[in-house]
């Protein structure tokens, strides 16, 4: 507990980047039912375990993301993809203190539908991931049948992040390279951001 609470204090610490805006947006989660957790680096908002919210620090703003973002209403179209590949997340990003005062309503909205699928036990399907292995991941496969056993077992977002990975290298041998060096992390069935 303690550890989570260094964690947590050290992320709102006055001194980082876009302190202001991300104690503001803390101050309206906090207003929530959520919980307030320390996970993947950054606070994490829950209820009843189940990850509703995150507050992140990105280079040009910060953002308020949504786990089940796909699945909310967005009347105003203030939430984006949280990136080009993102197919769930969905994020607020604001640049500055008095942008997050305006957009308050719609801020507090969001979050009281977004606690409102979680409580109904909301899932989002996705249709089938349809993007090919890279050359080099499907020869991997073929050629260690524990390592293919493994690449299988992983969650389909890990499998898709390793894809992306992998065949966004213009090479062979980078794509090889990119395989060796997370080959330990996939037998251990970890994704590409996971510690």
């Amino acid at each position: 507990m303690q550890d989570r609470d260094d964690k947590l204090a050290g992320y709102f610490a006055a001194s980082a980047p876009w302190a202001a805006e991300i104690a503001a947006l803390r101050g309206i989660l906090q207003a929530t039912e959520l919980v307030e957790t320390f996970k993947w680096r950054g606070p994490v908002y829950t209820l009843a375990g189940g990850n509703v919210a995150t507050i992140w620090r990105l280079k040009d703003a910060c953002g308020l993301s949504f786990f089940k973002g796909v699945l909310l209403s967005n009347p105003d179209n203030l939430l984006v993809a949280a990136g080009e590949n993102s197919r769930v997340i969905r994020l607020f990003k604001f640049r500055d203190l008095a942008q997050i005062t305006r957009q308050d309503a719609q801020i507090r909205a969001t979050l009281a539908e977004a606690i409102a699928l979680e409580r109904a036990g909301a899932k989002v399907v996705l249709d089938k991931d349809d993007l090919p292995l890279p050359e080099e991941l499907a020869a991997r496969c073929d050629a260690d049948l524990q390592f293919a056993q493994a690449f299988a077992a992983l969650t389909p977002g890990r499998r898709r992040g390793y894809v992306l990975h992998i065949s966004q290298a213009k090479q062979a041998a980078t794509r090889e390279a990119r395989i060796d060096k997370h080959f330990h992390r996939i037998l251990d069935g970890k994704g590409l951001h996971d510690r």
